[in-house]
């Protein structure tokens, strides 16, 4: 792939290309109110919270569509608060105090989600969007599994992300100090048991199997596109090797792909992750709804300067790692030689 004509080649431009676009974005964010820049994103996470309660008790009716609803809200509610809130805390995009940031990221991806806040801040802040398609190091290569044939990956895999995201939290803690693997395996513990607990003493199940199952039922409601999303967006574009990488910009626009706007998943994945996610990795601090309102000038900027700026549907993409599973995720990807740009 060689880089478009006319377009800026050597490092200098390119900073000088960033700089022009950050600048833009800046005066964005600084003509946004409190409200558009965190509010939108808080009152969203704060009426996930606030429905749990009606989840919970529409799980104690015997009616099969109330009982339905029951799990739609919970497992709507869970990856809201785990998916979307997680995101958005490790960035600091919730809020600008930092204390109050690290609080966020304790609550939502310990609590909430049962991971480690400390290394998905550095799995995913540092590495993924520091090397960013770098080979080895910020590739997403942590969702490819070439020992899975393409059906098992797609269709069934998703259903043990509940499962295997605390056993790899735990796994994590061994390479951590005691008392920090203590506190943060006690966080894990009070999350996962909560949800436990509500489910026989708020929604009258009878046995803890059962109370197991509907837990893992809705922690896996949205695994299927939360796992694809994940791939879509990276794999199978340009790969960089790290003495090779390209700048900053050039990385972004060529290596990051939004899918477009898509109600259920915008609300529990938030748009820096469906269809901002090209801004989102060119300004990772910026919240949800920020990233969706800079996202008519990155979109014009990256198309004025001639820059890629990479967008495919859902199904387009679900179709061509279905097709090409063996060459996206079982073999290793090449690197692209992009001329000029490192």
């Amino acid at each position: 792939m060689e880089p478009a004509r006319d377009a800026p080649l050597e490092s200098g431009g390119a900073e000088a290309l960033l700089g022009e676009l950050e600048a833009l974005v800046r005066d964005v964010v600084r003509a946004s109110s409190w409200w558009e820049r965190h509010g939108v994103d808080c009152a969203i996470l704060a009426l996930s919270l606030f429905a749990l309660p009606a989840g919970f008790l529409c799980l104690r009716s015997e009616n099969v569509l109330v009982f339905a609803l029951g799990v739609t809200i919970l497992g709507l509610c869970h990856y809201t608060l785990t998916v979307k809130g997680s995101h958005l805390a490790i960035h600091g995009a919730l809020t600008e105090s930092k204390r109050w940031s690290k609080i966020w990221a304790l609550f939502f991806v310990e609590v909430c989600t049962a991971f480690t806040a400390e290394y998905g801040r550095y799995g995913h802040v540092k590495m993924h969007h520091g090397y960013t398609n770098v080979l080895g190091l910020g590739d997403s290569s942590t969702w490819r599994l070439p020992f899975l044939n393409r059906y098992v990956y797609m269709f069934l895999a998703p259903f043990l992300i509940p499962i295997i995201t605390p056993l790899v939290a735990v796994e994590r803690l061994r390479k951590v100090e005691l008392r920090a693997a203590l506190w943060t395996f006690g966080l894990i513990l009070l999350g996962l048991y909560s949800h436990y607990w509500l489910l026989l003493n708020v929604s009258g199940f009878k046995s803890p199997g059962s109370a197991l199952a509907c837990m893992l039922l809705t922690r896996s409601l949205l695994a299927h596109p939360y796992l694809h999303v994940n791939i879509f967006q990276h794999i199978g574009l340009p790969m960089f090797s790290q003495d090779k990488k390209p700048r900053r910009i050039h990385m972004m626009s060529l290596g990051v792909l939004n899918l477009p706007r898509l109600p259920v998943l915008d609300w529990a994945f938030g748009h820096s992750i469906i269809s901002c996610h090209v801004e989102h990795h060119l300004f990772p601090q910026l919240s949800d709804n920020m990233c969706l309102k800079v996202k008519p000038v990155v979109s014009q900027f990256l198309h004025e300067k001639q820059l890629p700026y990479n967008e495919d549907s859902y199904l387009a993409r679900f179709w061509l790692f279905l097709s090409r599973y063996e060459e996206l995720m079982v073999q290793a990807p090449p690197i692209t030689e992009l001329v000029g740009l490192q």
